[in-house]
């Protein structure tokens, strides 16, 4: 029997109607009810999903850690992306939409934007740092400090650009009408959503983090070795 819904999602309309059906339905021997149509699909794509997803993330720290050839500077990048997410669901939830598979394209899509643009990111700090390397002018954490923010203020424009452009190019889609627009919408919507708090992250947080670790390298090249002389 066919069956429309209205007001809930389809998952959570199936879960409800399975239980109602196991607590008050016997059925005789023989007899089974299997659950078809956009649910069956639902169901083979989330199965897909569960493989797709881990896949996606390994791939994407892999580039970046052949990118960058350390794990910290990957694991700084991957920071992003929890901090995408804040975004991305508040702007679903804000939609009203519900978790389907198009939204988790989107988020897929999400994660690859967040973590080029954090490449990038840290690609302007390391010039920095290695501009004031080999000027002779890191000597201590105030110079430090000077390097990362000349980095991050030459990013701001760029990201912001990023920001704008990406925003721009999605925002039609969520005021369009017509058949596949709602697929479109929800692919869309994570991306809106999630390169706003992404970008304040990576403009905000990024150079907190790089200075805590280069800090730390920093002050441990300048801890005395003990061969110095302490009347000096």
């Amino acid at each position: 029997a066919y069956q429309d819904i209205a007001g809930v999602n389809l998952g959570t309309y199936v879960d409800n109607a399975k239980q109602v059906i196991a607590d008050k339905v016997d059925l005789p021997v023989g007899y089974n009810i299997v659950w078809s149509g956009q649910y069956e699909y639902m169901q083979k794509a989330k199965s897909t999903l569960m493989v797709v997803i881990p896949l996606t993330l390994l791939i994407i720290f892999v580039i970046i850690y052949m990118n960058t050839k350390s794990m910290v500077k990957t694991g700084i990048i991957f920071v992003a992306l929890p901090l995408s997410l804040v975004g991305c669901f508040w702007y679903i939830y804000l939609l009203g939409y519900d978790m389907s598979v198009a939204v988790w394209i989107g988020i897929i899509a999400l994660a690859g934007i967040s973590a080029e643009t954090g490449v990038v990111m840290l690609l302007y700090l390391d010039l920095a740092f290695e501009l004031w390397s080999k000027n002779g002018r890191m000597v201590n954490l105030g110079d430090l400090k000077q390097a990362i923010h000349y980095g991050a203020v030459k990013r701001i424009r760029p990201k912001i650009m990023t920001i704008c452009v990406i925003i721009a190019g999605l925002v039609p889609i969520m005021w369009s009408h017509g058949a596949g627009a709602d697929v479109m919408k929800r692919i869309a919507a994570p991306m809106v959503g999630g390169v706003v708090t992404s970008g304040l992250m990576e403009l905000l947080v990024f150079p907190v983090l790089y200075f805590l670790w280069r800090g730390l390298k920093l002050e441990k090249s300048l801890v005395p070795t003990g061969d110095e002389d302490p009347r000096e």
